[in-house]
């Protein structure tokens, strides 16, 4: 039997089947499964997709909780996403004399296979409209703080009565800034074992001089499994490869769960964003990354415990100075005044629509809180202060009804938090030192030294041996630990001794304080945007796809290389040219840092079929969080793994454009290729359909 149901929107879905779709350009859109835009589908490409085709797709395609996608693609619980995805886990299972990162896996028969010590796999079974449920909890006159209590109320009980209903993970998502509610429920697969995994030299070849540049030649993919009752998961839904791959010009679809856009955003709310925000960001995301390396010049196992963190901020700094440039750009902001003002305008000359102007006066003052909001608070961080902070929190959260909670702590997410806090990943004392060392100083940077909550934080100490102090008298290494204060609850918390445990109880209050002024800020913003959406309907029909939201969303776009420097970029790279990539990188002493392929795939040269593509860009509109995305042809079968997109593609946060922007994927026939020749994982190849 078919898992699963889609009760749709049906005005929605209708109005976009009618309006032409005229406010979205070229292949431009992260669409709802529930409301895919067949109309203009069949008018710029000839096909149609079927509820079939749709159906197929949403149940073969995963979300990772660390913020990735995936796609299942073996009736036997196989999972295909990036390695840099899969990076995370591949760091906790490793140890200094077993680097699974660096030197890669293979588990040739399902014993072999590793336990992910906290990864959480959601598949999206079925979507159902509940705006007015949401909505209605809210009455007329509700200051911004019960407005926001009532709506928190509603969602928290929508959410455990369905997932006691059905036994799925069920989240309320707000889309179009909170026009529309959306019920997501998802099967949960917590049982995830890593299966294969390349050498990080092939992975990530190129390093950070190629991160976000196209050509690309990298193999960033890796497979887990899922089980249930102690055994390989059985699936009715998953993908099947397309060994033929695809040509230039080829209709490709993307199924995945960007992150965060901002495209619906007002022009006042862009600029904060440019002129304030994003700097900042981006002076905190350097100030780590410092750190890091620092951190890392201690010696090569200091370097494999910081790998991660170290890329993460890299990549994060990389992506947000593209994001920045995108905004400084004076024709990517100035489409956005020419298309404010033409809304503006036509609301001006219809008196029933007058009152919605006043959206964007109390979207412009809610940018400037939010900027002054910026850099207010304690920044303390490190993976066991959190632990501890979470622990403090729940004591007090599980105190009240369900409802009434922060959305973290609420009945229906609690299987998911308890999950990663009960997490078995290993801790490294120094390098948690070395975090809340830094970010202790950051604190009395923001605060001032003679602030008192700073001073009675640090205890009379230097940041550096407070920080010291604190990591090395903690217990919250240990799980059962944690496991005894939360079953403790605020008791177990007020009796503990612990110094992380001390430390959270004392700055929560502060947290809280500052959490509610951008609670508050944030639901100034949904009712201002709220009302631009209604601006937006009224002028230009319902047409606009929401913003991006980390759920499950379709993009489609054609193979297609671009013209850069005035020079045509290709569509392909091969295999050949990954080994002429890195020929062309070496020096007197050998290939330069990140360019040196590893040494299996020098050995199976001779055997490789060299003309095979190794990487593809496509014209689909993707974002953060799409890595891991399947690539489907027309027939819904595999041809590529979304892992990258070209720097031109980091303003797709604010704006979409084709002329140059693409998305980056692994060739599937790379992929194939390289389990055949280089890994010869002839097990794991006979699995695939």
């Amino acid at each position: 039997m078919r898992q699963g149901w889609i009760a749709v929107s049906l005005w929605f879905l209708v109005a976009v089947s009618v309006v032409g779709l005229a406010t979205t350009r070229a292949d431009e859109g992260m669409w709802l499964f529930n409301a895919l835009p067949t109309g203009l589908l069949k008018e710029r490409h000839g096909f149609e997709p079927s509820q079939e085709w749709a159906d197929e797709l949403r149940l073969a395609s995963v979300r990772f909780n660390n913020g990735g996608s995936a796609s299942f693609i073996s009736p036997t619980g196989l999972v295909l996403t990036n390695h840099h995805v899969g990076a995370d886990t591949l760091g906790k299972l490793s140890t200094a004399e077993r680097d699974l990162f660096s030197e890669g896996f293979l588990a040739r028969t399902p014993a072999e296979e590793l336990k992910a010590p906290d990864l959480e796999l959601n598949q999206l079974i079925s979507i159902q409209d509940v705006t007015q449920e949401v909505k209605s909890a809210v009455a007329d006159g509700m200051s911004p703080e019960d407005a926001l209590d009532a709506r928190r109320g509603r969602i928290a009980e929508i959410e455990s009565r369905e997932k006691e209903k059905t036994g799925l993970r069920c989240d309320v998502v707000a889309l179009y800034g909170g026009n529309l509610y959306h019920l997501y429920r998802y099967r949960r697969f917590t049982d995830v074992r890593l299966v294969w995994a390349p050498e990080r030299a092939i992975a990530f070849f190129g390093g950070d001089a190629d991160n976000f540049e196209y050509p690309r030649y990298d193999l960033d993919a890796c497979i887990f499994r899922v089980w249930e009752d102690g055994k390989p998961a059985e699936l009715e839904h998953y993908l099947r490869v397309a060994t033929q791959g695809t040509k230039a010009g080829e209709l490709v679809f993307v199924s995945g769960n960007p992150g965060r856009t901002q495209r619906l955003l007002s022009v006042d709310a862009l600029r904060e964003i440019r002129d304030r925000q994003l700097p900042a960001q981006l002076d905190l995301i350097r100030r780590r990354e410092v750190l890091l390396q620092q951190f890392s010049l201690e010696g090569p196992e200091a370097a494999r415990r910081a790998r991660n963190s170290l890329f993460g901020t890299q990549n994060g700094r990389k992506a947000r100075l593209g994001a920045l440039a995108a905004l400084q750009s004076p024709g990517v902001l100035q489409s956005k005044v020419v298309d404010e003002s033409q809304l503006t305008a036509a609301l001006g000359r219809d008196p029933a629509l007058l009152p919605l102007l006043s959206a964007w006066d109390a979207a412009r003052a809610n940018a400037k809180a939010r900027s002054a909001l910026q850099g207010t608070g304690l920044p303390i961080s490190s993976r066991l202060f959190g632990i501890a902070e979470q622990i403090v929190q729940m004591a007090e959260e599980d105190t009240k009804p369900s409802g009434e909670r922060l959305p973290e702590f609420a009945d229906a997410g609690r299987e998911s938090l308890l999950l990663s806090l009960y997490s078995q990943a290993p801790v490294y004392p120094d390098l948690e030192t070395a975090l809340l060392a830094d970010s202790l100083g950051q604190m009395l940077e923001r605060r001032g030294a003679d602030d008192p909550l700073a001073a009675r934080v640090l205890a009379g100490r230097s940041p550096a041996d407070r920080a010291a102090e604190l990591i090395a008298g903690t217990g919250l290494a240990d799980v059962e630990t944690r496991k005894k204060l939360v079953a403790g609850g605020q008791a177990a918390v007020a009796a503990s001794a612990d110094p992380l445990i001390r430390l959270a109880a004392l700055v929560d209050p502060e947290m809280r304080r500052v959490r509610k002024l951008g609670d508050e800020l944030a639901e100034r913003d949904r009712q201002a945007a709220d009302m631009m959406m209604q601006a937006r309907f009224a002028v230009r029909g319902t047409s606009e796809y929401p913003d991006a939201t980390f759920t499950l969303r379709l993009a489609f776009g054609t193979v297609a290389g671009y013209r850069e420097q005035g020079k045509e970029v290709a569509p392909y790279t091969t295999i050949e040219a990954a080994f002429a990539h890195e020929e062309s990188h070496r020096t007197a002493d050998g290939p330069q840092q990140d360019f040196a392929l590893p040494a299996s795939w020098h050995a199976a040269r001779e055997r490789l079929d060299l003309a095979t593509p190794m990487n593809f860009v496509c014209t689909a509109d993707i974002i953060g969080g799409n890595s891991g995305s399947p690539v489907v042809n027309r027939a819904g079968e595999l041809v590529g793994l979304i892992f990258d997109g070209n720097i031109q593609s980091l303003s797709a946060s604010y704006v979409y454009a084709d002329e140059q922007s693409r998305a980056v994927s692994v060739d599937v026939r790379a992929i194939i290729e390289a389990l055949d020749k280089v890994y010869n994982a002839t097990e794991l190849l006979a699995e695939l359909p």
